[in-house]
């Protein structure tokens, strides 16, 4: 691992394309082991190490906003009384109008008093840079729920069998989820397009909603990712 001062590092940083720099340790006792999440907005394996840190990829994967995402590409290094400290942000989020967030994911308990002293060092650097550090979003349950189950759609493959113009065509006015699916034939072949339409703003619906049968769904003028656009 190369280190560079922060500002002679910052014109030579090609930060979504950067690797791991640390990866995430196995720990007893968490309910969930590290993982990799495949990422629609990038169609790359974005690393997680924590459930509080999957649910924020997820969600900004979902956020049209964003453009890409990389995990702990980079580490902080700085001396603080004495002694060195390091602090790696769990995510760098690339957005659409060309912004750059660092993100860290402490989980529903918040941020303990250790990550605020560091996130102000991290802060500032990235003031610096022209970029912004932030804590991941804490989402609603039920926006969460939503999400997890239209993340096992997002894949393009389930939208291969029926193309865009169909899917706005069945939800051309608002209908129900379950109305629209039988529209563009068996629910069983339909309603994973559907759901994929959902997940990529194809499709628009109340996320703060449970989803069901009875959502109300309606099409959007254009969809976020290209290959909808069949």
């Amino acid at each position: 691992m190369l280190q560079r001062p922060w500002r002679a590092a910052i014109g030579e940083l090609r930060l979504m394309e950067c690797a791991m720099v640390h990866g995430f340790p196995l720990r007893r006792g968490r309910r969930l082991a590290p993982g990799w999440w495949w990422s629609a907005t990038t169609g790359r394996l974005v690393g997680y190490g924590s459930a509080a840190m999957r649910d924020a990829v997820m969600m900004l994967d979902q956020n049209p906003q964003v453009a890409g995402m990389v995990s702990r590409p980079l580490e902080f290094v700085w001396e603080e009384r004495g002694r060195i400290v390091t602090h790696t942000p769990d995510l760098a989020v690339s957005m659409a109008d060309g912004g750059i967030r660092l993100v860290d994911c402490p989980g529903s308990g918040g941020p303990s008093a250790r990550l605020v002293g560091r996130a102000r060092v991290v802060g500032a650097c990235a003031r610096d840079a022209g970029w912004e550090h932030r804590f991941a979003d804490t989402a609603d349950p039920v926006v969460l729920a939503n999400a997890r189950w239209l993340s096992v759609y997002r894949h393009p493959r389930c939208s291969v069998t029926i193309p865009a113009s169909r899917l706005r065509a069945a939800f051309a006015k608002p209908t129900t989820l379950g109305k629209g699916a039988l529209r563009l034939g068996d629910p069983i072949a339909t309603l994973p397009a559907v759901y994929h339409g959902l997940w990529n703003d194809l499709l628009r619906m109340a996320w703060d909603r449970p989803l069901s049968e009875e959502t109300p769904v309606t099409a959007v003028p254009t969809g976020r990712r290209k290959e909808l656009e069949q």
